[in-house]
């Protein structure tokens, strides 16, 4: 196999690889903020619903803050225990937000 041709596969696999690379990276990032805004939502529901002796948000921010994310917007409905909740991280391809939304079961 002569260099050139050798440079050029190489160039090529590059070429297609970091796209990949970059995409893969982007989900994964997408997935774990997914999962911490359930967990602040949760959290916060919990509070809410007297579970936890706490502030809905401030516990969502704690939860938040354990996963690497930053709470960005928090709402509780006291009379339905339902907590609203928004987070963030950036990434290198640009910030990731999420909301999510828990409460007890039954309510829509």
């Amino acid at each position: 196999m002569s260099a050139p041709l050798l440079i050029a596969c190489a160039a090529t696999t590059l070429a297609l690889g970091l796209p990949i690379l970059g995409g893969a990276s982007a989900l994964e990032n997408r997935h774990r903020v997914a999962a911490a805004a359930d967990s602040a939502a949760l959290a916060a529901a919990d509070a809410a619903g007297g579970w936890i002796a706490a502030d809905p948000c401030a516990l969502a921010a704690e939860v938040a803050a354990a996963a690497s994310v930053s709470l960005s917007e928090c709402s509780v409905d006291e009379n339905t225990g339902v907590a609203t909740v928004v987070v963030q991280a950036s990434t290198v391809l640009g910030v990731v937000a999420i909301r999510a939304r828990a409460g007890p079961a039954g309510i829509e």
